[in-house]
């Protein structure tokens, strides 16, 4: 990417950029689930030159499902424990595999999960996250409830930040409504987070790069965090 470079990316550069995320992120993180790129069935197929080559692939998105955010901590938990045991979704829990960065949360609603699409936004030039929560019974949650999910920084940081907030919109490939967090001040973080990033200097931004930068800072509002490794792989 050059200097001048405007925190955006082509449809094509995102293409690679989320193929190497879920590349990395299935190699990195074994355990944890496991992000694929899903093809949209109604869009056309997009074409593009690589090395002398016509590469051909369908519109799609990054998707990863059912994940059960990190457990609030315990100060968070008694702070909301009045207000968590007046709801309820009756739900039963299912066993499953619990690692660190993927905590159960057991509550009188039962456990929440949470559908998370990368979805190319043609208008911003950015990825943009979507996602749905929802109890094990289906039941959707509603944003008061995903603002308990969260981890109070990011809650107070999305009420008073002027570029991260969260909206109901049309999910731009499955046309149904999902909450997304607005892109409007994507472009202008990545620059100011790749610029700021000393590494830069002696290692140019790739594509690849890219989208694990991006999940560093999106990925915390739900408390999930880029592993180690990644960020280490992303450097060099």
């Amino acid at each position: 990417m050059a200097e001048s470079w405007d925190g955006t990316l082509s449809s094509t550069e995102f293409y690679v950029a989320a193929s190497a995320f879920a590349q990395q992120w299935r190699k990195f993180n074994s355990s944890l689930p496991h992000w694929s790129w899903l093809p949209s069935p109604n869009r056309p197929p997009w074409i593009f030159h690589d090395n002398q080559f016509i590469v051909k692939f369908k519109v799609g998105y990054l998707c990863v499902e059912r994940v059960i955010l990190p457990r609030l901590s315990e100060e968070s938990s008694n702070k909301d424990d009045d207000q968590i045991e007046k709801e309820d979704c009756n739900s039963e829990y299912e066993d499953e595999f619990v690692d660190t960065a993927v905590l159960v949360q057991r509550d009188g609603r039962g456990e929440h999960r949470y559908d998370f699409h990368v979805v190319y936004s043609a208008s911003y030039r950015v990825p943009v996250l979507y996602f749905r929560a929802y109890c094990n019974d289906g039941q959707p949650l509603s944003l008061d409830d995903i603002e308990k999910d969260i981890p109070v920084n990011s809650a107070e940081l999305i009420t008073r930040s002027k570029w991260t907030f969260m909206t109901q919109q049309e999910h731009p490939i499955l046309d149904r409504p999902w909450y997304t967090l607005h892109p409007c001040g994507t472009s202008e973080w990545m620059k100011l987070l790749i610029n700021s990033d000393a590494s830069i200097a002696q290692n140019p931004v790739t594509v690849e790069k890219y989208m694990v930068s991006w999940f560093s800072v999106v990925g915390q509002v739900f408390g999930l965090k880029i592993p180690f490794e990644m960020l280490d792989f992303a450097a060099t």
